[in-house]
């Protein structure tokens, strides 16, 4: 099977094409895309998933026969810390072996840019044209040297935030890094920046099987902490991070999932009115239309792109090159956010402090901070997903083409339609339907908003049942 690159880099199942072999490929074509562009070093990383040192190893064997310099992580770190490191050692780019978010099957090669970031469409371009055209190297050896990060990275996490306010935080909280490239290192930070809240790990043993769940910060996923905060009331909270660590999710008292829209809004609101600072606000299509409330009310200019973390990226650095066009933040749907200042990638670690910052600047919950936005907005937010796994014989394209002809879903009015990425639908009473179909897979992934909870799953389910019609194999029921 040929190698395919998503919009983040390569993954694939473990030991059928995610191989040692397929492996020295993509290094190799990487390397050569490196060379290119004049580049002498790299770094490389691993999270905690199966063989992830060994496949990192060979990915710097292979760079240093190729000429380059390698920094290699000896022991797993979260892909933030990673993408700092690139930066920081002012290398040419970096490798995250990492399936992210994936279930313990999969293995991945992130590509990361000099910048501290995700790889621009341009370099993997350059990648993917190497894999099938590669040009011999008969050069000099590249070295390989061990890389010690974290101290680094941590000073770092010092500059972004605020710490007397965060040191002034008594609360508790529960991070749960879901046996992921997290584990250690947000209990570990706390302890270099001296801070006082009492902080904990759910699932902190590194695991390859992130102990019986995919690693993603969705609630499938969270039952084990949901079900630890169930009676807790008052400023506890639990923070998710993802299985590399650069997404990010909470669960508040009273065990209730605090999804990635409202912790975009929350940060965004304490950047803005208690951080003090100013800038664009990055969203991708599939971002809720609170953000877009909250920064028109801020008076801050919204930019929207196609889902990919690449593209927000690529407005950090436009912002970087220019100061009227500075990012004050960017996020995802999927949990993945920035803010300014930092490296332009998502940080989970990072992302999970300022939302404790928030809560003690303001001594109120994240669900009592979202509320206030939700009342200054006047939207109030109800938001799901559904990730719909179809046969081979599902036809993509005829489902986005019909879906831009809707003229209701639910009984709701179609207003607008959004071909940005996928099919985005406004429907009446400010509600929304998103159809997005995997580049690369059978899966189509339906992201609904609406004002209440009866509208959302009305709206979710006729989505879901009109994705269904497109795939011969689908049985009702």
């Amino acid at each position: 099977m040929p190698i395919k690159f998503g919009t983040d880099g390569w993954r694939d199942i473990i030991a059928e094409e995610f191989t040692y072999a397929n492996v020295r490929r993509v290094a190799r074509a990487h390397a050569q895309a490196l060379r290119q562009g004049g580049g002498t070093s790299v770094v490389v990383g691993h999270d905690t998933r199966f063989q992830g040192a060994g496949f990192a190893q060979v990915v710097a064997d292979t760079m240093a026969e190729a000429g380059l310099n390698v920094w290699l992580a000896t022991e797993y770190l979260p892909t933030p810390a990673l993408s700092f490191a690139v930066l920081h050692h002012g290398a040419a780019g970096g490798v995250m072996v990492t399936a992210s978010h994936n279930p313990p099957q999969y293995s991945g090669y992130k590509l990361k840019g000099h910048y501290g970031g995700s790889a621009t469409p341009a370099l993997v371009a350059q990648v993917e044209a190497a894999l099938d055209a590669p040009e011999p190297y008969n050069g000099p050896r590249g070295t390989v040297q061990p890389l010690d990060i974290q101290q680094a990275y941590y000073e770092q996490l010092d500059r972004q935030l605020d710490l007397e306010m965060l040191r002034a935080y008594r609360g508790r909280v529960i991070h749960d890094p879901m046996g992921g490239a997290g584990c250690g290192w947000l209990t570990g930070y706390a302890a270099h920046a001296g801070l006082q809240l009492e902080l904990s790990e759910l699932h902190g043993r590194p695991d390859p099987l992130f102990h019986g769940v995919n690693p993603e910060p969705v609630p499938p996923s969270l039952g084990d902490l949901m079900a630890l905060l169930a009676g807790e009331t008052g400023q506890t909270l639990g923070v998710v991070t993802d299985g590399d660590a650069d997404r990010v999710g909470a669960v508040t008292a009273g065990g209730g999932f605090f999804n990635s829209h409202q912790i975009f809004a929350v940060l965004t609101a304490h950047l803005y009115r208690v951080r003090g600072l100013r800038g664009r606000v990055v969203k991708t299509v599939s971002g809720s239309r609170v953000i877009e409330l909250l920064a028109g009310k801020l008076g801050l200019e919204v930019l929207e792109t196609p889902v990919g973390f690449k593209y927000i990226t690529d407005a950090f650095l436009e912002g970087q090159a220019d100061e009227d066009r500075a990012v004050l933040i960017g996020g995802e749907e999927s949990g993945g956010l920035s803010s300014r200042g930092h490296i332009p990638e998502r940080d989970g670690l990072l992302n999970s402090l300022l939302m404790i910052e928030a809560m003690a600047a303001s001594g109120k919950s994240l669900p009592e901070l979202f509320a206030d936005i939700e009342a200054e907005v006047g939207f109030q937010h109800h938001y799901d997903r559904a990730d719909l796994h179809l046969s081979d014989r599902f036809d993509k394209a005829a489902l986005l083409a019909d879906a831009q002809t809707f003229v209701e879903v639910a009984g709701r009015v179609v207003e607008g339609v959004n071909t940005r990425d996928g099919v985005k639908l406004s429907l009446s009473g400010g509600a929304s339907a998103m159809f997005r179909a995997s580049g690369t897979e059978p899966v189509v992934r339906v992201y609904v908003e609406a004002q209440s909870e009866d509208d959302l799953r009305a709206i979710l389910d006729e989505a879901t049942q009109r994705v269904y019609r497109h795939d011969p194999e689908h049985r009702p029921g």
